[in-house]
């Protein structure tokens, strides 16, 4: 694999989130945060998929033995790669971007695993996804799986933006006959089932039953590169094929709350959970993670607080007085209303 030089460990701002964001994300269930990632690194991203395509990265036969979603020798047809952080420091940076990490931290944290990474080429005429749930495919428990989806180019309807059905993040997750998505939508006892997320052909993705209910909230997300969409697991979402003639590029991550438990992985894992093969990004956790392959800094690598990896003053993020969201330390008394 040819190696290409990855830039020097860059300084960010921390973002907060505000009140009205935390508000907007639990009420629509997703929430775009315009310019989070700088375009210089918005660039070097670009940049390595050019180096991929060209075949200056990434060589057949790492592609063959890993099996990353790229199909070797056939690079002018690839659509996505898949848990590409596992063979490229740069996506592994990625996957760990402090300023993605800063929204999770507020949104679902402040423990945060770091579970998927996913690259969209999206070239013109490529297809989009048909209507799906994430946590249909990526079940944890407790239920607190969140996307991150970052616009490397331009996204609009011509090219193949995100769609949302607004309001569908409270919807259980939807499963197949064969059991698929069944483990997040047990004791209810009118949910039926459904057949083919994810496929284009709506007449086949029964999830079309339930985006039905949400017309006239069906919303396009637009985004600039550097914009990022936080959206939860149950959120109903797609797009369409592209049909300009540009491409529409995208890096996502999928995370969880480190406190709950994984039974997801890439590849099989051993045990009852697959924690211990995930990324520790933000925080603590009382279960196994894993280490950056390619070490960059993240709660995995940092300095342990004590051998328990537990905090002995438990904090929650907290709406501040000046309207931001911020870890604040419980209180030694409870208050009692």
């Amino acid at each position: 694999m040819t190696t290409i030089e990855v830039s020097a460990r860059r300084d960010y701002e921390t973002y907060r989130i505000s009140v009205e964001q935390y508000r907007t994300f639990r009420e629509q269930g997703y929430l775009i945060v315009k310019g989070l990632i700088p375009q210089e690194d918005v660039q070097e991203m670009n940049d390595d998929m050019d180096n991929m395509l060209a075949g200056r990265t990434l060589n057949d036969d790492v592609l063959d033995a890993k099996g990353f979603g790229l199909k070797p020798g056939q690079r002018e047809d690839w659509v996505r790669g898949h848990m590409l952080h596992r063979l490229s420091p740069l996506h592994e940076r990625f996957l760990l971007h402090p300023r993605v990490l800063d929204g999770l931290a507020a949104l679902i944290g402040p423990d945060v695993l770091a579970l998927q990474s996913q690259q969209f080429f999206k070239k013109p005429g490529q297809p989009g996804q048909g209507y799906h749930q994430d946590s249909y495919y990526l079940a944890t428990f407790p239920d607190t799986l969140c996307g991150a989806w970052m616009a490397l180019t331009r996204a609009t309807r011509e090219n193949g933006c995100l769609w949302f059905a607004v309001g569908s993040h409270n919807e259980p997750v939807y499963p197949d006959p064969q059991g698929g998505g069944a483990a997040l939508s047990t004791n209810i006892g009118d949910l039926g089932t459904i057949e083919n997320p994810s496929h284009n052909d709506l007449s086949i993705n029964t999830l079309s039953r339930i985006v039905k209910k949400y017309e006239g909230r069906l919303t396009s997300a637009e985004a600039e590169p550097g914009d990022v969409l936080f959206f939860g697991g149950h959120m109903i979402h797609w797009s369409f094929s592209n049909n300009s003639d540009t491409p529409r590029r995208s890096f996502v991550g999928h995370y969880c709350n480190a406190r709950s438990l994984v039974r997801w992985n890439r590849e099989p894992w051993e045990g009852e959970a697959a924690n211990y093969l995930h990324i520790l990004a933000r925080g603590d956790s009382h279960l196994a993670y894993a280490q950056p392959k390619f070490g960059t800094p993240c709660a995995a690598n940092a300095p342990r607080p004590d051998s328990n990896r537990i905090s002995p003053l438990p904090k929650s993020m907290m709406g501040m007085d000046d309207g931001m969201m911020g870890a604040m330390p419980h209180a030694d008394v409870p208050d009692h209303d």
